[in-house]
């Protein structure tokens, strides 16, 4: 079992937190915290709100980590087997699927709007 290194545990928080900034405005902040050989990643929504979204498991270099995403359901993580990408890219997937739901929902009094290419069918 590889041991996260000091320097990945000073680089990783800065990584999340600058693609955060850059990709998230409803993202008030990124916590990293450590055990073993993986970091859980709790974000804060800008309303204070704090949620836990992903388990990385470091792989033995700051640039491989396997994701496992968190499940609210059942307070635990399931593995993603199929990502490939960097701790950054898992950060847009995470918050693609758990926070954009959140913080984008329309208003109920306004018909939500369909993206450019996609086909709306009638109720």
């Amino acid at each position: 079992m590889p041991v996260i290194p000091a320097s990945t545990k000073t680089s990783l928080p800065q990584r999340l937190r600058a693609r955060a900034r850059a990709n998230w405005p409803q993202l008030a902040a990124v916590h990293v915290r450590y055990q073993g050989q993986f970091a859980y990643v709790t974000v804060e929504l800008t309303g204070g709100q704090q949620l836990p979204v992903m388990r990385l498991r470091y792989s033995g270099s700051a640039h491989r980590w396997s994701l496992a995403t968190y499940r609210a359901s059942n307070n635990s993580y399931e593995d993603q087997y199929w990502f490939s990408g960097t701790t950054e890219e898992a950060l847009d997937f995470v918050c693609d699927v758990l926070i954009s739901p959140i913080t984008d929902w329309p208003h109920p009094s306004t018909e939500p709007s369909t993206p450019e290419g996609l086909v709306r069918f009638p109720r």
